[in-house]
C-alpha cells in the first residue's frame, strides 16, 4: 500500500523511535480542544438588510459591503406554508429567526433596503427597527416602478 514515510522532527535524533503513547500524549497536549470551544465573532463596518415582500412570500437577506451573503431567512424556512407565508406575522417571525442567526456577528451600521408590495413588508421593517442591537442608519425603498410601462398590444381588428 505504498511507501511508508517517517516524519523527522527537528531536534530529534534519527536513530530513536517514538512509541504510540508518546505520540498520543503529544496530540492530547495540543490546544485543539481550546480552538473548538472558542466562538468566532465576525465584525462588519456596514451591513445591508434586503427585505423582499411579494404577494406569496417574504425574504430577508443580510449582506456585507461587497454583497456577500452573511445570512438569510424566508417565511417558508420559518415553517409557514401556502397563503400564510405572506402574512405580517410570518414576516416578523422571519426577522426573529434571522436575528438569531446573527447573534455571533457584529453588524456595525445597518442600511435597510425594502422591495415589493406584500403585506409582510411593514411588519418586517417594524420588527427590524424595534430591535435595540441594530444601528439602522437608513431605510430605502427599492421597489421597481415603471416610468412609462411596456408597449401596449396592437388594437384588435374586427
Amino acid at each position: 500500500m505504498g511507501k511508508k514515510r517517517v516524519a523527522i522532527v527537528p531536534g530529534e535524533q534519527q536513530g530513536t523511535q517514538t512509541t504510540e503513547t508518546e505520540i498520543t500524549e503529544a496530540v492530547d497536549s495540543d490546544d485543539s480542544k481550546n480552538l473548538k470551544n472558542k466562538k468566532k465573532i465576525r465584525t462588519f463596518k456596514r451591513t445591508n438588510f434586503y427585505v423582499r415582500a411579494s404577494y406569496n412570500n417574504t425574504t430577508i437577506t443580510t449582506t456585507d459591503e461587497e454583497g456577500g451573503v452573511i445570512a438569510w431567512s424566508t417565511a417558508g424556512l420559518a415553517g409557514f406554508k401556502g397563503p400564510r407565508k405572506s402574512t405580517p406575522y410570518a414576516s416578523s417571525r422571519v426577522v426573529s429567526i434571522l436575528l438569531e442567526k446573527l447573534d455571533k456577528v457584529n453588524l456595525g451600521s445597518v442600511h435597510l433596503y425594502v422591495s415589493g408590495i406584500g403585506s409582510g413588508r411593514d411588519a418586517a421593517v417594524r420588527a427590524l427597527t424595534s430591535n435595540k442591537d441594530l444601528n439602522i442608519v437608513s431605510i430605502k425603498d427599492i421597489t421597481p416602478l415603471p416610468h412609462n410601462g411596456c408597449k401596449p398590444k396592437k388594437m384588435r381588428r374586427t
